[in-house]
């Protein structure tokens, strides 16, 4: 079975076209025959990078308008490459307290997503686009299946997912902690577990995904037991343009100083805040770490993105007991040694001492990147978000 992962953000959309094993075994894995991404969307300069085991590359700048534009220029390079599309899997942020599990996609379930949106802003309605756009691409008779975020995070003990609120209000009205980033937790776990050759149910870790948004998980014996992001994405660590974690008395407090609807507060914390709002002029990391030492606001930004990762780090340590490893991934996980020396500076008592050498290794990778007889021992793992996607797909189809 050839799947078609779909991974819609904000201003981008991610795919991969994977060949799926017949017989349900996950642990066979599956195999990528194309991939690619579109970034900068909403732009006349979008950027299109996509290649295939068969067919000549695409690596261009375009107009492109939105997520809907950009699957229509997926699925006509598909086409152009001769892959059979036999399934899509979609990557949904938030699915709230009813999808556990990959779901089979009616109307029914894309309704229920739709009404997740104001939980996920920034992520349920590019997805929802994205999932509209196969539809009128490939034809409303292709199966597809989304695939929730929030579903790795559905093993949260009532300590970790509740909030302390008045229980009837809470019961009510839905809220509690659901936790994001979970498909991609879920596939740095597997890889740590082939890595170090640790059996899923013997794995605890802290797992740190650091992109445009962050968060941080807890993992204990393959199983989350406490994340950093909330009832939205928003709660947690300082992120690209929100805010992570600030007093709840904030939102009432600036709607009232600046008259404005408590809507609008939460528009400012969710695309105003973060890097962007610290440091009045980018939510680009690399820019912030190359100006710091001119520029107070990128220094205090890249300040508190770090503490704030080190001080997670830390709390969920003590949470868990300790540890086997700290694991790395998404694009500034990944990619940036400076913040991953600064967020585990200081944890020496927790038993973590960085290789510096191994950690300014910019070859990319999988990788171990303490030092020799770290008792915590840690590692940068990319992730790969769409094979994990392909794969939940495939398997929901067979059930």
């Amino acid at each position: 079975m050839n799947v078609l992962a779909i991974n819609c953000g904000s201003s981008s959309v991610k795919f991969g076209l994977f060949a799926a094993p017949a017989a349900e075994d996950r642990a066979a894995g599956v195999r990528r025959l194309a991939g690619g991404h579109i970034e900068r969307l909403g732009t006349d300069q979008a950027q299109l990078s996509f290649e295939a085991d068969r067919g000549a590359p695409l690596d261009t700048t375009a107009s492109v308008r939105d997520q809907t534009e950009g699957v229509r220029r997926i699925a006509e390079w598909l086409g152009a490459t001769s892959l059979a599309v036999q399934a899509v899997g979609h990557r949904v942020v938030h699915g709230g307290p009813r999808f556990r599990a990959p779901t089979l996609l009616d109307d029914a379930v894309v309704a229920a997503i739709h009404e997740l949106e104001a939980l996920a802003p920034l992520h349920n309605g590019p997805s929802l686009a994205g999932i509209r756009a196969c539809r009128a691409a490939f034809g409303g008779e292709l199966p597809m299946v989304a695939v929730f975020d929030t579903a790795f995070h559905a093993s949260l003990p009532e300590r970790a997912w509740r909030y302390a609120i008045p229980r009837e209000l809470a019961d009510r009205h839905g809220i509690r902690r659901f936790g994001f980033h979970g498909i991609s937790y879920r596939a740095v776990l597997d890889r740590y577990c082939a890595l170090t050759g640790r059996a899923l149910s013997g794995a605890t870790i802290v797992a740190l995904h650091l992109g445009s948004g962050c968060s941080a998980a807890a993992i204990e014996n393959g199983r989350s037991v406490d994340t950093s992001m909330g009832l939205t994405p928003l709660e947690g660590l300082v992120m690209g343009t929100r805010s992570g974690d600030i007093d709840p008395s904030i939102v009432g407090h600036l709607s009232r100083a600046e008259s404005v609807p408590v809507a609008e507060v939460e528009r400012w914390l969710n695309g105003r805040s973060g890097l962007l709002g610290l440091s009045g002029r980018t939510n680009d990391l690399r820019d912030l770490l190359a100006h710091e030492r001119d520029d107070p606001g990128a220094a205090i930004a890249v300040e508190m993105f770090c503490y704030r990762i080190r001080k997670y780090i830390g709390a969920y340590l003590a949470a868990l007991g300790g540890a086997q490893a700290v694991v790395f991934t998404g694009a500034i996980g990944e990619r940036s040694a400076e913040v991953r020396a600064r967020a585990c500076q200081g944890l020496d008592g927790f038993g973590l001492t960085l290789d510096p050498r191994a950690n300014a290794d910019a070859s990319g990778g999988e990788r171990r990147i303490s030092a020799a007889g770290s008792r915590l021992e840690a590692f940068v793992i990319p992730t790969d978000e769409e094979s994990e996607i392909a794969r939940d797909t495939a398997q929901a189809l067979r059930r």
